[in-house]
């Protein structure tokens, strides 16, 4: 599984402001459910919050997965986020964000879920992949890296 499977260009935000962990995952939810008109903004910003009170998916050096299952998403959804200023995210080395991959997942696709979870721990892995990441200008650049790695 590839980025370019559930990533498009307009899921991708380049150098947003992060006020708070939460209200970021607010703003993302709102955005996600004006482009999939079956997903509600609170439905994906609780589902989220829920996977985030099990422990925080801010995996350390910089980089945060949050993700969930909801029952109204009917495909694999994507959104990468890099931010202007970092924020703390309960991330497990204690340091804070800037790169943040959302992934949003149809409740009865498990399989798919831990498959789309292990390709991006593997991405994120890569100091080249991230730092390419971080240094995009643009959301259309950002989009761009992706699709090379």
């Amino acid at each position: 599984m590839q980025l370019k499977d559930f990533l498009t260009r307009d899921r991708c935000y380049c150098r947003i402001e992060g006020v708070s962990k939460k209200r970021l995952l607010e703003n993302i939810s709102k955005l996600l459910s004006k482009q999939f008109s079956n997903l509600d903004d609170n439905e994906i910003f609780n589902a989220i919050m829920a996977r985030e009170q099990l422990g925080s998916t801010g995996l350390g050096n910089g980089i945060a997965v949050p993700h969930c299952r909801v029952p109204h998403c009917e495909t694999i959804i994507g959104a990468l986020i890099t931010l202007e200023n970092a924020i703390d995210f309960d991330a497990i080395d204690g340091k804070k964000v800037d790169l943040i991959f959302l992934l949003i997942v149809p409740e009865e696709k498990t399989d798919d879920h831990i498959k789309a979870l292990g390709g991006l721990a593997e991405l994120f892995n890569d100091p080249n992949f991230c730092s390419t990441i971080r240094q995009a200008q643009n959301s259309s650049d950002l989009y761009k890296v992706t699709l090379l790695f």
